[in-house]
């Protein structure tokens, strides 16, 4: 099979992954073989590839947002069959039998297993997952609708949920690509005002296409005091300025798996009036089923833009440069 494959790590501007032919994967005792259509581009594939995160699989097919067709069902998977659409997401194993996994928290098992990162991922013709780690893709989607959701969707979704933001009330979004613009249009659905803090001009244009009440720069100050905020850009130093905007007792959530250091905090200007800053890491798969039902019911619309497999490394180029609106994805 084709498959973009990582050997080193390094600037995406060095163009690090290869195109190779590698041996289709087996699926083992209770996986499934799925044949590729596309594969969504994710800012974590971009912290994969130029060594960000540690603890990283080499050689390594990355990709995490992949929507294809069971080919093969491995002993012990019942669930699927042949011919059945899903998606791979980034969560693809878990110990099952920890404190976390256990209570519903899953995505914080220390043994835990990520697509595209520790097992090869979507960026390839073909991917073995785990039955119970295959996502239904609801007939709503296209393939390529269907693949930003998966991360983008699935993360902006805990992070509006880890916000702690209600119906009608006012959201912050600071950062405006994949995740974001499919955030705003949940939240919107929810009733929500959303504030968009973002440096490129075409992302605030989007923004403003997608219903946000007001759009700024990345530090500027909103207009309003914000019930929750949800940080997506991997800037450190967003987060005294979205402190600053929240309303007493606000939550901000930080959306990424990398950020640059955050610069210190005054107490009494930033923290104090019970405000609160929370992670999101990773994913539960109660998160993603959760997720697609919801982007179906609204229906979700993502904004995409394809790009072949073997120009994988110039999506990562212009997502880096932010030189797209939503989501790119590669084409099987």
């Amino acid at each position: 099979m084709k498959a973009m494959v990582l050997n080193h790590t390094g600037d995406v501007s060095s163009s690090p992954l290869l195109l190779q032919d590698c041996p289709v994967p087996v699926p083992g005792t209770g996986q499934v073989l799925v044949k590729i259509h596309v594969c969504g581009v994710c800012r974590t594939d971009l912290h994969v590839v130029e060594g960000e995160l540690a603890n990283i699989m080499l050689p390594l097919i990355p990709g995490h947002q992949a929507v294809g067709t069971v080919v093969r069902v491995g002993s012990m998977a019942p669930d699927l069959r042949k011919g059945d659409r899903v998606g791979i997401a980034w969560l693809q194993g878990t110990c099952g039998s920890c404190e976390f996994c256990t209570s519903g928290r899953e995505n914080l098992c220390a043994k835990a297993r990520f697509t595209g990162y520790q097992v090869d991922g979507g960026y390839a013709e073909y991917a073995v997952v785990p039955a119970r780690f295959a996502y239904p893709i609801p007939p709503v989607f296209s393939d390529d609708e269907a693949a930003p959701l998966l991360c983008a969707g699935i993360i902006g979704y805990r992070a509006l949920r880890l916000s702690g933001v209600k119906p009608g009330q006012r959201l912050g979004l600071y950062g405006f690509g994949a995740s974001a613009h499919i955030a705003i249009q949940i939240a919107r659905h929810w009733g929500c005002q959303v504030y968009v803090s973002s440096l490129k001009a075409e992302h605030q244009d989007l923004a403003r296409q997608l219903g946000a009440v007001w759009v700024g720069g990345a530090t500027d100050m909103p207009p309003d005091r914000l019930h929750g905020s949800i940080i997506f850009a991997p800037a450190g130093e967003l987060v005294p300025p979205a402190l600053r905007a929240l309303e007493r007792g606000g939550t901000l959530a930080l959306a990424g798996i990398h950020m640059s250091p955050i610069p210190s905090l005054n107490y009494d200007h930033e923290i104090f009036g019970e405000r609160v800053i929370r992670s999101v890491t990773a994913n539960t798969r109660q998160d993603g089923l959760d997720l697609l039902r919801e982007a179906a019911a609204i229906p979700i619309k993502p904004h995409t833009v394809r790009f072949p497999l073997d120009e994988a490394n110039r999506a990562l180029q212009a997502l880096k440069a932010g030189a797209f609106q939503g989501a790119a994805v590669l084409s099987l």
